[in-house]
């Protein structure tokens, strides 16, 4: 679209005078809150990281802990100080730890702080020493615990810093005003998802549909749904929307851009919700260039001849050590199966696995032994009337999975992959569900990247299909580290374990 201009000695309506200056007082105000956000950060992130070397040089000498041939004068202290701090922050902004977003990963945070302060330590050394030649006197006890206490001080920081900075959006400041483009699956998992974490700060004024959706309903969960896509930048404008996510399906590109070239003119972001991008997990394209040519990169084989050996590996190391330091928790369990409900304390069922062939999975039996003698295999559910007494407590916090450890460690399983159906279940999707197949390249996991985002149990075959594609095509050590961490976290409190 092209912008239009005022003939000469005409002014704008009042009306539309008004709405420009009420737009622009909100996006000041929306700017200087985001400034104190991020200032508040770099603050907080300069005060930890002096502290955590403060702290690691004056108390070792304090308790005669560390010699050092020569202390640092009050003049010394400060500019080495002064240049790790310094260092710490530009690695940061570097490396992009100051840019504004929401919902970041606890585990992502973590591992960005791990390996920026790593490089800034090093070149914090190597400043130090052409600033202050002989006269710098750092340990290596010094180096390490100032290093640790800093990872350890500054995540704790950021962590805090979230929580605040969440808490402050759910009570309305700084609240970036959201309309999704779509009414079909993928807007609606962005509602939901959107809907579940009202800490990210949006607050969603609406819905647009495309016309190949076919007619519009007049709300999505109570959200109201503004017609359709042609009247994108009039929605825009009244709305005073600040966001704009494009969550459609199968959209031809020459329609995509179109709709972005209808607001290429207001002040608004623009968010794609990847459609043809589906098995991106990390939420990053990897850009590229061949010969000068920009590509970006969607899909990369996971696991190679050298990754399957790093993943077996730690499969067996983490199967070794739940299977001897939970083993009395696993007798006891046995135990008390065998006092609850007559019949065998395991569980053996025939499951689809790696490359689609089949194995035995291994279970705490936590129903009866004929639970499914009438109704065939079913999904268990919420009100479900068949596990026992210790089987729903089990069910609850997945003890019930503890054996599957048995299986990771024999090669049938890994701890991390996407979760093995039944041949029964495996039939019915491969028939329906595009794709199901290719999520048996990899080994089935006691847990994975579907789980530990709720799609466990009676949930969305579908959804939890492209969540296991996501994992495969994306693996690395780091993802199952995350994902490990997130499930230890999930057990606790999953909605969706019974």
């Amino acid at each position: 679209m092209t912008k239009t201009s005022l003939p000469a000695g005409m002014s704008a309506a009042p009306g539309a005078r008004d709405h420009a200056l009420t737009r622009r007082a909100t996006l000041v105000r929306r700017r200087w809150t985001e400034t104190l956000f991020l200032g508040t950060q770099v603050v907080l992130d300069a005060l930890l990281v002096a502290l955590a070397w403060f702290i690691a040089y004056r108390v070792p000498v304090a308790l005669h802990l560390l010699r050092l041939p020569r202390e640092f004068s009050a003049v010394q202290g400060l500019v080495v100080l002064g240049i790790i701090v310094g260092t710490t922050l530009t690695v940061f902004a570097v490396g992009g730890l100051y840019r504004l977003g929401r919902g970041a990963s606890r585990v992502d945070t973590f591992y960005k702080i791990c390996t920026h302060l790593s490089l800034a330590v090093l070149l914090a050394i190597a400043f130090n020493a052409i600033v202050l030649h002989e006269n710098v006197v750092l340990s290596r006890r010094v180096l390490v615990l100032g290093w640790l206490l800093a990872i350890a001080l500054v995540t704790t920081g950021r962590l805090l810093h979230g929580f605040v900075v969440g808490q402050v959006r759910l009570r309305g400041v700084a609240v970036d005003r959201l309309l999704i483009v779509g009414t079909g699956t993928n807007a609606r998992i962005v509602h939901d998802k959107i809907r579940k974490m009202p800490e990210l700060g949006y607050h969603l004024v609406g819905f647009l549909a495309h016309p190949s959706e076919g007619t519009p309903p007049d709300t999505i969960n109570g959200v109201p749904v503004y017609g359709t896509t042609g009247r994108l930048a009039e929605v825009v404008r009244r709305h005073r929307i600040d966001e704009l996510i494009l969550a459609l399906e199968g959209t031809p590109h020459a329609e995509a851009l179109d709709l972005v070239y209808q607001v290429m003119d207001l002040p608004v972001n623009i968010r794609v919700y990847p459609d043809l991008f589906r098995l991106i997990t990390n939420d990053e394209l990897t850009v590229s260039d061949l010969g000068g040519l920009p590509m970006v990169t969607v899909r990369t084989a996971g696991l190679r001849t050298w990754s399957r050996i790093v993943k077996r590996a730690v499969d067996l190391a983490v199967s070794s050590a739940v299977l001897v330091f939970c083993s009395p928790l696993m007798l006891l369990l046995a135990i008390l199966i065998k006092l609850d409900s007559p019949g065998p304390v395991f569980f053996v069922q025939e499951r689809v696995g790696h490359d689609g062939v089949p194995f035995n999975l291994l279970k705490f039996r936590s129903m009866p032994v004929d639970a499914e003698k009438e109704t065939g295999p079913v999904w268990a559910t919420p009100d479900d009337p068949r596990p026992t007494r210790i089987g729903r407590f089990m069910r609850r916090y997945s003890l019930d999975e503890l054996p599957q450890f048995i299986n990771v460690f024999l090669g049938e399983m890994s701890v991390v992959g996407p979760r093995p159906e039944r041949p029964h279940f495996v039939e019915q999707f491969r028939q329906t569900i595009p794709y199901y197949m290719a999520r048996h390249r990899e080994k089935s996991g006691i847990t994975g990247w579907a789980q530990v985002n709720g799609l466990r149990g009676d949930t969305s075959i579908q959804e939890r299909t492209q969540y296991d594609l996501y994992y495969v095509e994306n693996w690395s050590l780091l993802f199952d580290i995350k994902i490990m961490i997130k499930t230890l976290a999930r057990i606790i409190n999953d909605e969706n374990a019974y």
